[in-house]
């Protein structure tokens, strides 16, 4: 049961809690096309990234309101590089230009909706495709919990099918490697753990558990379907005589559809004193997708999130 009752923004400092994916973010700045940083959380965390080395930012939206909110708030922007554009959807498909000829290694979302910012990314001719599907995926630390639980997908495929989900695992399952999680242990979470034919979401954990077993998802340990207690609880995994080598010890949890997933995160935060980062993988590069309302330095480890994930992928064979 969760004890604690305020959200990230009210407890201890997100950098202590993500210590080791900050450590982790070594290295030369990630060129990174800020799109739409017309809010003081969106300019600051920027500029706060910048300044520590994870980001060399290009801030790309109307110049004059850009600047203005550099001087509302003492914000420093010399030697900022800024590209002007009349609106959100001109800075959206300039951000994606960047990235496809290579300039920026990174997208990070501003204060625009984030459907703004996707349909510029998933067009089909002059988007970031790449014959992966594009995921998001939450990784938060809470004190209820003894490390990080990555979530996915609660910020971007509404009701996945069954080969969008494998990429929504495969993809959770790289960012975990990506922060030093070797096999981690994913659970694909339904009402119950049995497959029951009308529940489809149970059949679809069965399959996703079947592709990995002959090599279709890989890197991570799979288990399903598992009810969340069953996931995350030792105790409910003894009382209920479950054997498996993921309950009661997820890495990740993979939800059946974008209700489940945005809900299951924000309870974290707003009743469990979570603190989160999120990032979008399956583009050409990945994409810092924060909330609007999301704290500076929540935004600064999903920066460093980012870097991990872009230094993990240049590493594999």
């Amino acid at each position: 049961m969760f004890l604690m009752a305020q959200n990230s923004a009210e407890q201890g400092d997100p950098l202590d809690a993500f210590a080791s994916i900050l450590s982790r973010a070594s290295g030369a700045p990630m060129a990174t096309a800020v799109v739409h940083p017309v809010s003081q959380n969106a300019l600051e965390a920027s500029l706060d990234a910048q300044a520590s080395g994870l980001i060399k930012a290009i801030l790309i939206g109307p110049e004059q309101r850009i600047r203005a909110v550099a001087d509302e708030f003492s914000l420093d922007l010399a030697g900022t590089e800024i590209i002007d554009t009349p609106h959100s959807h001109a800075a959206a498909q300039t951000g994606v230009d960047l990235a496809r000829v290579g300039k920026v290694q990174a997208l990070m979302k501003g204060s625009l909706h984030t459907n703004e910012l996707m349909a510029a990314i998933v067009a089909r001719n002059t988007g970031l495709r790449t014959d992966r599907r594009m995921s998001h995926v939450f990784v938060m630390q809470t004190p209820a919990y003894p490390k990080y639980l990555l979530i996915s997908d609660g910020a971007l495929n509404i009701a996945p099918d069954l080969h969008t989900k494998r990429w929504i695992v495969q993809n959770a399952i790289d960012v975990a490697n990506a922060i030093g999680i070797d096999s981690p242990k994913a659970a694909i979470l339904a009402a119950t753990e049995e497959v029951d034919p009308h529940m489809p979401t149970t059949v679809d954990a069965a399959a996703l558990c079947k592709m990995a077993e002959r090599g279709q998802i890989i890197g991570g340990v799979l288990d399903g379907p598992l009810a969340f207690d069953l996931a995350v609880s030792n105790q409910a995994v003894k009382i209920k005589g479950l054997v498996s080598d993921v309950a009661g010890d997820a890495d990740i949890l993979i939800v059946p559809n974008i209700e489940a997933g945005n809900m299951l995160a924000k309870q974290l935060d707003y009743l469990a004193g979570a603190a989160a980062a999120g990032l979008v993988v399956g583009a050409q590069v990945p994409i810092i997708l924060t909330s609007r309302s999301d704290s500076v330095r929540e935004r600064l480890v999903s920066c460093a999130l980012a870097k991990c994930y872009l230094a993990w992928k240049a590493g594999k064979p």
